[in-house]
């Protein structure tokens, strides 16, 4: 479910007593339980909306958390299954002969997380991971098979994970099954992996084009030439017109990133800035001092 403020859903205000919690629970789990609304789609998120915020609200220890990191910092700490481990509303329902066990393992699943008021656990997926997986700028261009080390349950292990080429900071892959393990028969977690390319000192990245600023000497940008680029895919050979302005960008069409998902690339753009020389030879000095005076 979207992360939404779990006092809302409720409908009271951040800093609600227990009492409160309790009773803003019991009437709404009430009203939109399965059995008093049957086949009606939105009650039943509706109904899980409000089992979920009570399940955090109603933990001192999860309630802190909330309170302390907001919904996103929350949510970054704790799983469904975290939220749900240990929560109890059986005894709430059977006072009004409401049915537990049954509904919640239908509408929730078996990956639900709860404990129901019979003292049985279901089976429910193991927690699942997050870890960065750091990329050079040209592991992320050309991607291929990279190994990735994790410890689970105490033993460390190793698998190929394969990079799609093109894939960007942000992006996400998952090693299916390789979290913590299942409870009473469920399937284990996952691992997912938070791609960070690190920057590269020749090189930047706009969406799938890349950025090489490359200096030309003063005389080239007033009389034109020609010179070689090291793009990602080798050396290319480009002319520049004369009278070309710093900060102007020659594009190499399709020599960027490759399109994760789609065929196509970006481009490569070659960002020309004009070269100050810091000290001159004497003989260089005469020279410009002689096009100072002519205007340039």
């Amino acid at each position: 479910m979207a992360q939404q403020d779990y006092y809302e859903i409720l409908g009271l205000k951040k800093g609600a007593s227990a009492d409160e919690i309790k009773k803003a629970f019991r009437k709404l789990a009430i009203k939109y339980h399965p059995d008093k609304n049957p086949g009606d789609k939105k009650a039943e998120d509706r109904f899980k909306e409000i089992n979920e915020a009570y399940a955090v609200l109603s933990d001192p220890e999860k309630k802190s958390q909330y309170d302390q990191f907001g919904s996103t910092g929350f949510h970054q700490r704790y799983s469904q299954e975290d939220i749900f481990r240990g929560f109890n509303a059986g005894d709430i329902f059977r006072e009004f002969n409401l049915g537990s066990d049954d509904v919640f393992s239908r509408i929730f699943g078996m990956g639900g997380g709860f404990r129901q008021g019979g003292g049985r656990n279901m089976s429910r997926k193991g927690q699942d991971f997050e870890m960065e997986l750091p990329l050079s700028f040209q592991e992320a261009f050309s991607g291929g098979e990279k190994r990735v080390s994790f410890s689970r349950e105490g033993r460390s292990e190793e698998v190929s994970v394969k990079i799609p080429a093109g894939i960007d900071s942000g992006a996400r892959l998952r090693l299916a099954g390789k979290g913590g393990a299942g409870i009473g028969g469920g399937p284990n977690g996952d691992i997912y992996l938070d791609i960070v390319v690190r920057p590269d000192q020749k090189y930047s990245r706009e969406g799938n084009d890349v950025i090489m600023p490359q200096q030309i000497p003063f005389s080239q940008a007033c009389l034109g030439g020609s010179l070689d680029v090291a793009t990602l895919d080798g050396t290319k050979r480009i002319k520049t017109p004369a009278g070309i302005q710093p900060g102007t960008r020659i594009r190499l069409k399709g020599l960027g990133f490759p399109m994760v998902g789609k065929s196509g690339r970006g481009d490569f753009y070659v960002l020309l800035q004009v070269a100050v020389p810091e000290s001159m030879s004497a003989g260089q000095r005469k020279l410009v001092e002689e096009l100072a005076k002519s205007g340039l």
